[in-house]
């Protein structure tokens, strides 16, 4: 028998459905409550690395994935005015028979994991989440923002960056703003954008779009953090911002005209030491890492955690502590890699270094990355 029967995760998103996949397909009785009323993501686009991939692979959602998503297997480099500097093999850490890379629009790959934890028999109740936690020694007593409580064997807290459940449990961590932000546009992709193509310099820190599909794309700008309530025309300001670049670039300015195809958010981090676990109630995903998208590495850590808790929970046949501890045994300091790798690329940004030796750095949590965790 599994090490539990019934669980509640809480948060809906690519942490709490990949791991609730699995699980039910097991025989686990596994409920969602999720505060979004309903399965919606925001933001443009999501850049997919082979690790996330992979997972998606062993969850059987790889064929969907690949349908719905746009495979590429280099990265660009340019100058602002849109000359190709140099083309670089990307490696396919998911191992063979994946991409290197894949990009898709956010909202399509949470309708396919959405399906999945359908098909799967788990249960999700959307505009709710945890408002306390009481871990009695073999169960959770859980009550829910809606008034309606339950107990579990366990709870995990896969809600996101500002986790309810982190706080719940008296895990005093909050994310903390990098000095950065980013603007992201979904638009048409222009007939020439066949992958990733960077641009560090120009009047931002970054400009890059990723393709995400046949005819679409995603396009984005890093610059330095701005005060939300003070952005005010966001349409004008991505424009100005996209004026000092050219090639592709000249026909996604042109089509930024929407604002509500327009996402801005800083960058933020947020790590918190092991172990992820109080008792009966665990995190997962950004809850207990999150790091910004120089690496690109959100999505697959909170899919690694997923696979990694996953396998742990149907293999052992009891929930003890021993169980968490090789939960972090075989995530926090991959994760952590991840972290302060993505933070010491963005500082490099922020304060431009001579000998900043962004190969190798990428080289080694890529290289990190192509070993299952």
């Amino acid at each position: 028998m599994p090490a539990v029967g019934n669980l509640l995760i809480v948060g809906g998103g690519t942490t709490g459905s990949a791991l609730a996949i699995p699980l039910a397909r097991a025989g686990v009785t596994v409920d969602i409550a999720e505060i979004q009323p309903g399965t919606g993501a925001l933001g443009s686009g999501i850049t997919l690395q082979g690790n996330a991939l992979r997972v998606l692979r062993d969850l059987g959602l790889w064929d969907r994935v690949a349908a719905a998503g746009f495979p590429f297997d280099s990265l660009g480099l340019r100058a602002p005015d849109g000359t190709l500097l140099v083309e670089i093999p990307d490696a396919r850490i998911g191992g063979p028979g994946l991409p290197a890379t894949l990009g898709m629009n956010r909202p399509e790959l949470a309708a396919i994991l959405a399906d999945a934890v359908r098909e799967a028999g788990a249960r999700t109740r959307f505009g709710v989440t945890a408002e306390a936690l009481t871990d009695t020694g073999e169960r959770v007593e859980v009550r829910l923002s809606d008034g309606t409580s339950g107990a579990y064997d366990l709870v995990v807290g896969a809600d996101g960056i500002r986790s309810a459940v982190r706080a719940l449990i008296g895990i005093d961590v909050a994310p903390r703003p990098t000095g950065m932000g980013i603007w992201r546009v979904h638009t048409r992709r222009p007939a020439g954008v066949e992958r990733t193509d960077l641009v560090y310099g120009g009047p931002c820190f970054i400009a890059g779009y990723c393709p995400t599909g046949p005819d679409t794309m995603y396009a984005y700008l890093v610059d330095k953090a701005r005060p939300r309530e003070a952005i005010g025309d966001k349409v004008a300001h991505m424009r100005a911002l996209a004026e000092g670049y050219g090639g592709a670039w000249d026909e996604i300015r042109e089509d930024i005209t929407d604002p509500e195809r327009i996402n801005y958010t800083w960058f933020e981090s947020l790590l918190v030491d092991r172990p992820w676990n109080r008792g009966r109630v665990v995190l997962a995903g950004d809850a207990a890492h999150a790091c910004p998208p120089t690496l690109a590495q959100g999505a697959a850590q909170c899919l690694e955690d997923a696979a990694v808790l996953a396998e742990l929970l149907l293999a052992a046949d009891r929930l003890d502590q021993s169980l968490f501890d090789a939960y972090m045994d075989r995530r926090h300091e991959r994760a952590k890699a991840v972290v302060e790798a993505s933070l010491q690329l963005a500082d490099w940004q922020l304060n431009p270094t001579p000998d900043a030796d962004v190969p190798g750095l990428a080289g080694r949590i890529s290289a990190l990355m192509a070993e299952r965790p």
